[in-house]
């Protein structure tokens, strides 16, 4: 255990409420200037600038000076990795909060504070997160493309052949070094999205088809016109024929 990382610095730094609600602000990737995260997090300008300097020297954050004004952004997309990697594990670390992560309702709790963009479609590890990618869940299942028991995801007869129309072949997912599919916690929506290589296909298939796309330095994925309406009819077919 003499070369486990040291985690207790960066740990340290990320449990002050104050601190953590300024990351949550840059989570999209964007560059801000202390008054802006000072009004954000609910601090004076000079209380601002000190945490900020901690989470700086910390390597959390990166300085980027235009003119005479310094601008605070995540210093790498590690980071933002790490952090929602922790507001997912405040889900499942607390079941009496959030009863059953893995349920198809909505959870009561209140969502962490963070940029829209950031809300609405995001990576998350390798596929895609956010109210986006939980409405998609949420139709595959009311299609009949995948099955949920429990924790489990399996897909269906009737998923694969639709999958295959799109060209995702679920028999070449399975040759992957991980599970086909998954019902992966989503920590802004408390209800899950897809993951597993399903999901990490879906994803690679959205942005191939122009409908998705990630800027630099963010986990904030950007949704074009077309985007929208495509990911949005993305098994509805099946589900108004179903409702008929």
């Amino acid at each position: 255990m003499e070369h486990a990382p040291c985690i207790s610095q960066i740990a340290t730094l990320l449990a002050d409420p104050k601190r953590s609600a300024m990351m949550w602000a840059l989570m999209d990737g964007t560059a801000r200037q202390a008054d802006e995260l000072a009004l954000l997090a609910g601090l004076s300008p000079s209380s601002a600038n000190a945490h900020l300097g901690r989470l700086s020297a910390g390597g959390l954050l990166k300085i980027e000076a235009r003119g005479r004004k310094r601008f605070f952004r995540l210093a790498a997309p590690e980071i933002g990795a790490a952090v929602e990697a922790l507001a997912s594990a405040t889900l499942v670390s607390t079941p009496r909060q959030i009863p059953d992560v893995f349920r198809r309702r909505v959870m009561p709790t209140k969502a962490p504070s963070a940029p829209a963009s950031l809300m609405r479609a995001r990576l998350c590890d390798d596929h895609l997160g956010g109210t986006l990618a939980a409405e998609l869940y949420q139709r595959l299942l009311d299609a009949g493309w995948i099955e949920q028991f429990e924790q489990r995801v399996i897909v269906t007869h009737k998923g694969a052949n639709q999958l295959a129309e799109r060209g995702l072949f679920i028999q070449a997912l399975a040759h992957r070094n991980a599970r086909v599919a998954c019902a992966c916690p989503d920590w802004s929506e408390r209800r899950p999205h897809l993951g597993g290589a399903l999901g990490a296909a879906l994803l690679q298939l959205f942005m191939q088809s122009g409908w998705l796309s990630l800027p630099n330095d963010s986990r904030a994925l950007q949704v074009t016109t077309l985007g929208q309406q495509e990911i949005h009819r993305f098994a509805r077919q099946d589900t108004v024929e179903m409702a008929i």
